[in-house]
C-alpha cells in the first residue's frame, strides 16, 4: 500500500462491517466509503462515524485498496461480484462464515476469502465497535493462484485492525467451521428441544448453570444461521453423523455401568477440551523466515497453505521484489518454535 491514507471500499455497514469501518479509521487512518442497501443504515453509519462518506450504488464507490463485504450469506456472491467489478484495483474480501462455494464460484482474481471469528450477541451498525476484532482469529482463504502483493495486503489489513490473520484452505475452513462452530449451534437447539420435552407441563424451575453454557447460542439469529447452515450442508451432515456416532458410543458406555470407565471417558475428554482451548493461545516470541521466491502465480498462497496444513501461522509477511522483477524475498514471521520447521517447509515448496 502507498504511503497515503489507507482506502477501504465497505459493502455492507452492519455489525461486523461497521466495526471494520470504525477500526479502520480509528487504528489505521483510513478513508472508509460505505455502500448498504438499506439508506437507514447509511444514514446511521455515517452519523456513527463508521465511514467517511455513504453512496447509494456499489458503482460509486470507487478506486481502493481493500474491499470488504460484509453481507447476508445468501447475498454475497453478488456483492462480492458487485466489489470485484466496481472497485478498482481493491484485494476484494468477504466475512462470509463458509467459504468452498464462494472460493471455487468467484473466479475473479483480486477475491480472497476471510472470516472473522468475532461478533456479539447483537446485531446491526448502532453495536458497532473499534475493538470487535482486536485478539480474535481471522482467517484468509486464498486460492492456489492467489496473488502474493495482494495476499500480503490483506494480511496486512487484517493485522492492522487488530486481528491476527490465519491462512487456511477453504474446505479445511468449512469442515473446522462445522465442528467448531455449525454443528455445535444444531446441538444446542436440539438440547433445548429434549430439555422441553422432558419438562413437559412442569414448572420447575431446573435450569442451571449446565444447561446454560451448553445452550447459549441455541436459537440464535434464525435468518442468519438458516443460510450457514444450508451454505456448509455437506460439512455439517458430516459432522452430524459423527456426532451422532460418539452419542451411540458414550450410551453404550453408560449402559454399561462401568464406572472406572466412564470415569475415564471424563477425564480424557476434559484434557482434550483444555488442549483444544489452548490451540493458539500461547503466543511466544516471532523469527523471522527469509527466502527468495521465483515471481509465479500462486507462490506466495502456496507457501502460506503449506505451513497452515502444518499448524503453522504466519504472524506478519513481507514482500520485497527483486529489480529484474524475476524474483522476490519473502519475510515470513512464525512462532520461535515453529521456525526451524517452516523453512524446511517452505524449501520443500521451492524445491
Amino acid at each position: 500500500m502507498s504511503a497515503d491514507p489507507l482506502r477501504l471500499a465497505l459493502l455492507g455497514l452492519g455489525l461486523i462491517g461497521g466495526s471494520v469501518g470504525l477500526a479502520a479509521r480509528e487504528r489505521l487512518g483510513a478513508r472508509v466509503v460505505g455502500f448498504d442497501p438499506d439508506p437507514q443504515v447509511r444514514a446511521l453509519a455515517l452519523e456513527r462515524g463508521v465511514a467517511d462518506v455513504v453512496v447509494d450504488d456499489p458503482a460509486a464507490l470507487g478506486p481502493a485498496d481493500v474491499a470488504l463485504v460484509a453481507a447476508p450469506v445468501q447475498a454475497l456472491a453478488e456483492r462480492i461480484a458487485q466489489a470485484c467489478e466496481h472497485v478498482e484495483g481493491a484485494v476484494v474480501t468477504d466475512v462470509g462464515s463458509t467459504k468452498h462455494a464462494l472460493v471455487e464460484s468467484i473466479k475473479a482474481p483480486n477475491y480472497i476469502g476471510g472470516h472473522p471469528l468475532a461478533g456479539a450477541e447483537v446485531a446491526g451498525v448502532e453495536h458497532a465497535r473499534a475493538d470487535l476484532f482486536a485478539g480474535a482469529t481471522w482467517y484468509l482463504t486464498p486460492r492456489a493462484d492467489s496473488e502474493g502483493i495482494l495476499l500480503e495486503r490483506l494480511h496486512r489489513f487484517v493485522t492492522g485492525i487488530g486481528a491476527v490473520p490465519t491462512v487456511i484452505g477453504h474446505a479445511d475452513h468449512d469442515r473446522l467451521m462445522a465442528a467448531f462452530s455449525h454443528v455445535p449451534h444444531v446441538v444446542a437447539n436440539a438440547l433445548v428441544t429434549q430439555a422441553t420435552r422432558a419438562l413437559g407441563d412442569e414448572a420447575i424451575p431446573v435450569v442451571g448453570p449446565s444447561f446454560r453454557d451448553a445452550t447459549r447460542v441455541a436459537g440464535a439469529n434464525p435468518p442468519l444461521w438458516a443460510g450457514i447452515y444450508d451454505a456448509n450442508r455437506d460439512a455439517v451432515l458430516d459432522g452430524l453423523d459423527a456426532t451422532i456416532a460418539l452419542l451411540a458410543e458414550a450410551r453404550a458406555l453408560l449402559a454399561a455401568g462401568d464406572g472406572p470407565a466412564v470415569e475415564s471417558w471424563q477425564a480424557e475428554v476434559g484434557a482434550q477440551r483444555r488442549a483444544l482451548l489452548d490451540i493458539g493461545m500461547t503466543g511466544g516470541p516471532l523469527r523471522e523466515v527469509r527466502v527468495v521466491v521465483p515471481n509465479r502465480p500462486g507462490v506466495i498462497a502456496d507457501l502460506a497453505l503449506t505451513l497452515s496444513r502444518a499448524g503453522i501461522n504466519i504472524h506478519d509477511m513481507s514482500l520485497s521484489p527483486q529489480p529484474d522483477f524475476r524474483s522476490g524475498e519473502v519475510a515470513l514471521w512464525v512462532a520461535e518454535g515453529h521456525a526451524e520447521r517452516a523453512r524446511e517447509l517452505v524449501e520443500e515448496v521451492l524445491s
